[in-house]
């Protein structure tokens, strides 16, 4: 996934997205402490509205994101803050393949 890949929702409802990370044999540890500093930053935007970090206990060098969003815009805005941009413009060294991204409407329980 590139950044702008975030962008490409549709309407601005509430979502969901679930990222996937493999990173390069052996890099699994590098990669999961660099995404745990862009979780703690990310969790500190208004437009956040949840994020886990997960890490495969198949492959030690795939971790996995599951991230809500209020909106459209709130991903839109994460993807242009300095500290996921720096994430991406480094995340070739650690990654072995493009962030594999699936975007979801937030269904809410039925009142």
């Amino acid at each position: 996934m590139s950044p702008s890949d975030a962008h490409a929702t549709v309407g601005d409802e509430a979502l969901v997205l679930i990222a996937e990370l493999q990173a390069k044999p052996g890099l699994g540890d590098t990669l999961q402490r660099e995404l745990q500093a862009l979780v703690a930053a990310t969790l500190t935007e208004p437009g956040c509205l949840g994020l886990a970090l997960h890490r495969s206990s198949d492959d030690p060098d795939l971790l996995l994101i599951y991230e809500r969003w209020r909106s459209r815009a709130a991903l839109a805005t994460h993807v242009d803050l300095p500290h996921t941009r720096d994430f991406f413009a480094r995340s070739p060294q650690w990654l072995a393949a493009e962030v594999r991204l699936r975007r979801f409407g937030l269904q809410l329980p039925a009142a």
